[in-house]
């Protein structure tokens, strides 16, 4: 009897190891495709959130710019028709700073460009030259604007907002302006400043010149940001979420948008970091919960190996003393309960037949063509069952000699019969050992091929077919074949279904043409 070694694990062994090692393949996918899944989906509800965030501050920029607008025109249409009544213009100015926070300071500039009237009272600007950037950009375009951020005289970080003044009969007379200090209180500030900082998320508004307009650090208030794709997106008027690395080379999780009446950009962002720290507790939360589970599952997939593995522990302790006398009635009277070893079975039973079978040189000459040397319909058969007891795929090729009764009737049929053997040498030249060869009847061959795709089929029959068509052929000359190629059992299970299905390529091959090669 022979001995198993140690290099030869036993068959439970290895149906253990398999599942083991599929259920951690399987554990490892559906863990890596949970934390996939939940990774995406907090950055996705991170952007969105900040998205939404950055728009309604977007929005609530774009409230106080309108009202900021609305307070100076309603002063500017009163100044129109006062314009030179100095009492007038402080009571205006005053009433403008403190009648709500939107504006630091307020003053009124007539349209040679002299201050006439300020508030605080303790500026000491009036009847001086405004000569700041928002100013002269006020006197020049005589339109409502907002200034680019620009540092006033006293140190300020100021955006001047400006109406136009018009006397009743469209005469300019200068204009009507609030300043809004970056650094210090006022509505715009506390509406940004309103956002909760923690985790390390917050939230910055860049102007057209990339300059920063509010910043929780104050030290980067008025700084310009670097390269930066969001602030590109923004500053192009778009709105938006995307991945991003701050200036520390944090990763962010940005959501930003324009607000478009000032040309500004306020962009809401959250560490990645932040983001995904949830993930980590909750996934192993599941492999808490998964863990049990898998050990039930080996524990029975253990008890379950013993019985499975048993019949087939038997059948390969047969395999070596397969050619005894009573082989076969050793290896019957094993009790196979399930397709797989019931297959075993019947294979090796098969096989001892095919081996007995072999031993005699008649049963030999009785599988073998005389005028081709190739196996005959019955070779065919049996190597067939071989291949089907074995679950051996293979190809099967068709070939038929293109017009060979004209050959008959054109050169008698002993011409014939030398073309037919020399077709048969010709397939033995351009095929493999394991290749079975055989002559089907009359012109017609067959070729199966073990264990073959179909393109290497497909490319076996073409080369035959090349071949075929050069070959000098005794008293003929030159002749073609068509060919079909079916695969077993891809085509269909059954092996006479395949043979039928390499009979119609054949046809179709011959029906297109003929010297060419179909595939079912």
């Amino acid at each position: 009897m022979r001995v198993r070694t140690i290099f030869q694990p036993n068959l439970r062994r290895l149906i253990l190891d398999v599942v083991v090692l599929t259920a951690l393949v399987m554990l490892a996918t559906a863990f890596h495709a949970s934390y996939s899944v939940q990774r995406q989906m907090l950055i996705d509800a991170a952007m969105e959130a900040n998205l939404s965030y950055s728009s309604k501050l977007a929005e609530g920029a774009e409230g106080f710019l309108d009202s900021a607008q609305q307070q100076l025109a309603h002063s500017a249409n009163i100044l129109g028709s006062r314009f030179h009544e100095p009492g007038i213009l402080e009571e205006e100015t005053e009433r403008l700073r403190v009648q709500t926070d939107s504006f630091n300071a307020v003053g009124i500039t007539d349209a040679s460009g002299v201050i006439r009237a300020a508030a605080p009272a303790n500026l000491p600007i009036v009847g001086t030259l405004n000569e700041s950037i928002g100013g002269q950009m006020a006197l020049l375009e005589r339109k409502p604007l907002v200034s680019a951020p620009f540092l006033s005289p006293a140190g300020n970080l100021i955006v001047f907002i400006s109406h136009p003044i018009f006397s009743p009969d469209d005469e300019y007379l200068g204009y009507i302006g609030g300043a809004v200090y970056l650094k210090q209180k006022n509505i715009l500030n506390m509406l940004l400043g309103r956002h909760y900082y923690r985790d390390g998320s917050y939230l910055y508004v860049v102007d057209q010149s990339r300059r920063l307009l509010y910043h929780p650090d104050p030290n980067r208030i008025g700084t310009l940001v670097p390269e930066n794709k969001v602030v590109d997106e923004v500053l192009a008027g778009k709105t938006g979420s995307s991945p991003v690395r701050n200036s520390r080379g944090i990763e962010m999780l940005a959501g930003y948008a324009p607000v478009h009446s000032a040309g500004w950009g306020i962009v809401s962002q959250r560490p990645l970091e932040a983001t995904l720290e949830p993930l980590k507790g909750l996934m192993l939360n599941v492999l808490a919960r998964t863990a049990p589970i898998a050990l039930v599952a080996l524990l029975s997939v253990w008890a379950l190996a013993y019985f499975i593995s048993r019949p087939l522990s038997l059948l390969a302790g047969h395999a070596h003393q397969m050619d005894v006398p009573h082989a076969a009635s050793n290896i019957e009277k094993i009790r196979s309960w399930y397709f797989e070893a019931a297959e075993l079975k019947r294979a090796m039973l098969i096989g001892i037949g095919l081996l007995q079978q072999k031993l005699g040189a008649a049963n030999l000459d009785a599988q073998t063509d005389p005028l081709t040397g190739l196996v005959n319909r019955r070779g065919l058969n049996l190597a067939i069952q071989h291949f089907t007891a074995q679950q051996r795929g293979f190809a099967v090729v068709a070939v038929d000699i293109d017009h060979f009764k004209r050959v008959n009737d054109t050169y008698g049929h002993d011409v014939g019969d030398l073309v037919l053997k020399k077709l048969g040498a010709v397939m033995k030249a351009h095929s493999r050992p394991d290749d079975v060869l055989c002559r089907n009847g009359g012109e017609e061959f067959l070729m199966l091929l073990p264990e073959t795709p179909i393109e290497l089929a497909v490319a076996v029959a073409e080369r035959l077919r090349k071949q075929v068509e050069i070959e000098d052929m005794p008293h003929v000359g030159h002749i073609t074949v068509s060919l079909g190629v079916a695969l077993w059992p891809e085509d269909h299970a059954s092996v006479d279904e395949v043979l039928k299905l390499a009979d119609l390529a054949l046809y179709e091959a011959k029906q297109t043409g003929r010297n060419r090669v179909a595939k079912a």
